[in-house]
């Protein structure tokens, strides 16, 4: 008896959960990465009371959402036009099926993308790696900049349409690269750094500089269209301007907090609202929000400290709702999924414009693994399988039901660099090491 007993000991002290080793965050460093996201907020709007209640799921709730689907494609960092995710089918074995060798010895950008045969990454150097799947090897890796930006930390922002690639940088350059027949198409200094996820609209290109204008770009050679100037800001945080398409509009949010919505063929503006709730509105007030998320009905802005839903054919308010998300929220069909900074994971009914649940994600780990409350930080999450997919910093993935409950804890085989993309039924990631890593 006493061996098993010892046994059990060794056993739960080499456990994945424990608290050296496991899902927990002990460092100080590591605890505020979420906090770090929001500290510039914390004094402009501590009078307002957040939400932070806990609400059990009711035992008959029923959630209606998508069938999975087998995903081959990841064009655009946000995935769609409209920045929503899907419910992405997985195999969900969490074992390794392939592993690369290092793909950059740099520090890899967040974002990478996939176009049903080739992964495409960038790094901090301003280097595009093309990787093919089929042949297991880079195929294609260029680098644009000449060594006057050599020192300087490139940020770019990218999607991939009819096999060209079209980057936007932190200095000014926009360009298209054909990767497949590697070489250059047109490049473009507009002087100006660029700070936006880029859409394709057509036979356009969409995307903001760091002066909140929004320029509309001819994708066949890089000539400025348009320009549409909008509120300037003097002073800079994390938040980059945040662009989603629908059929019918263009979505635009720029960092003074302003949300316009333009005709999508026309190009003119229908409506425009702003939404900084500083006390002091003026152009050098702090504004924080995710990425937008639309449909043709409605448009999802999670700032700080509202979360607005507007009706997107007139920008009137449907809900406003003091709930601060640490990423986007997910719309599914009658309702959406998000995750609060206080790691509440909630779900709200759109029709009902009521909160169904509001469950604390550390409490829930906690007592699924029978151990005391600790801290973790959300990546990112995913709808996939029917199950909502938490991954968290140190690469674990929690999988809650859709109505709330854990349903598995599980830790990554290899520790995650970039966001995750599914893919074919399975999760392709870079790796700390910068290595692809193909789950399924």
């Amino acid at each position: 008896m006493r061996k098993i007993i010892v046994l059990i000991c060794i056993l739960l002290t080499n456990c994945s959960f424990d608290n050296k080793t496991g899902i927990w965050q002990n460092s100080n460093i590591t605890i505020s990465k979420n906090e770090d996201k929001f500290k510039d907020f914390k004094t402009l709007y501590s009078k307002q009371k957040l939400f932070d209640r806990l609400i059990i799921p009711p035992s008959n709730l029923k959630i209606s959402i998508d069938k999975p689907v087998v995903n081959l494609k990841w064009k655009d960092e946000f995935f769609k036009e409209n920045n929503n995710l899907d419910n992405f089918s997985y195999k969900n074995e969490n074992k390794i099926t392939f592993k690369s060798k290092k793909l950059t010895k740099h520090i890899a950008g967040e974002k990478i993308l996939y176009d049903g045969n080739n992964l495409i990454l960038n790094d901090e150097k301003g280097n595009i790696t093309v990787y093919s799947i089929d042949k297991l090897e880079s195929i294609f890796k260029y680098n644009f900049y000449q060594k006057k930006y050599k020192r300087k930390k490139k940020k770019l922002n990218t999607i991939i349409d009819s096999n060209i690639i079209y980057v936007a940088d932190n200095i000014g350059y926009l360009y298209a690269l054909d990767y497949l027949n590697k070489r250059l198409i047109w490049a473009k200094n507009y002087k100006i750094p660029f700070r936006s996820n880029i859409k394709i609209v057509d036979d356009k290109i969409v995307l903001s500089d760091q002066d909140n204008s929004l320029l509309v770009i001819n994708k066949k050679n890089g000539e400025k269209l348009k320009s549409i100037p909008t509120e300037q800001k003097t002073l800079k945080n994390n938040f980059i301007n945040s662009l989603a398409l629908t059929n019918s509009k263009i979505f635009y949010l720029n960092t003074f907090g302003t949300i316009y919505a333009l005709d999508r063929q026309t190009l003119k503006i229908n409506w425009f609202l702003n939404m900084n709730q500083s006390v002091d509105l003026n152009l050098n007030n702090l504004f924080y929000s995710n990425s937008i998320v639309a449909d043709e009905n409605k448009v999802i802005i999670s700032t700080v400290p509202f979360l607005y839903i507007l009706n997107s054919n007139s920008g009137s308010t449907i809900i406003k709702e003091p709930i601060t998300s640490i990423s986007k929220p997910i719309i599914t069909k009658k309702g959406l999924f998000l995750i609060s900074n206080d790691n509440l994971l909630v779900y709200k009914d759109l029709q009902a414009q009521k909160v169904l649940y509001s469950v604390n994600i550390t409490n829930e780990i906690a007592s699924f693994l029978n151990t005391k409350k600790k801290n973790i930080i959300v990546k990112s999450f995913f709808i996939a399988n029917n199950e909502i997919f938490i991954f968290l910093e140190n690469s674990y993935l929690v999988k809650f039901n859709i109505n709330g409950k854990i349903n598995d804890i599980t830790k990554l085989p290899a520790k995650l660099g970039s966001s995750p993309i599914f893919i074919n039924n399975s999760i392709l990631y870079l790796s700390k090491k910068n290595k692809l890593i193909i789950l399924n």
